[in-house]
């Protein structure tokens, strides 16, 4: 069965309030508690939250290159968190998608503040695809795009 589900507005990204999550079947609100646990981990600066919802076989996809699961711990990780200490993110849109064990959650973002010493106004998106198993939804796979947006933007 493929079941869609959509929430928008602006909320930080990838976070949803607990009246929001209620509003979604219970497969829904589990996989964006995933992903929102993910980016609340980020946010933290919590390394190790954030490494346990990630599949063993987990692979990451940013700025045309790919990462294996312990790819990412040791070489991007640590950026991942201080950006996402440093800067406000805004959440556009997100989808959930569900088709039986498998999942995808889709969001547009902006992303705004200053990282290492530099003006950051940048639009991005994201895709999550995750699958349920008997240790619950994990993510398997991330891809990340965004590009910096003009000070009329």
């Amino acid at each position: 069965m493929n079941r869609t589900f959509l929430v928008g507005g602006a909320i930080s990204v990838f976070f949803l309030t607990s009246t929001w999550s209620e509003t979604l079947s219970p497969d829904a609100g589990a996989v964006t508690e995933v992903v929102n646990g993910f980016h609340d981990a980020l946010r933290r600066g919590d390394a190790k939250a954030a490494m346990e919802l990630l599949a063993p076989d987990a692979i990451i996809l940013e700025s045309g290159s790919a990462e294996t699961r312990e790819e990412y711990q040791q070489h991007h990780l640590a950026e991942d968190i201080a950006f996402s200490r440093a800067v406000t993110s805004t959440n556009s849109t997100l989808a959930v998608h569900i088709d039986g064990n498998v999942a995808w959650v889709s969001s547009t973002s902006r992303a705004t503040g200053t990282f290492n010493g530099r003006q950051v106004n940048s639009a991005g998106v994201e895709l999550m695809v995750l699958t349920n198993s008997p240790a619950g939804w994990r993510i398997r796979a991330i891809h990340w795009s965004n590009h910096a947006l003009k000070k009329a933007d």
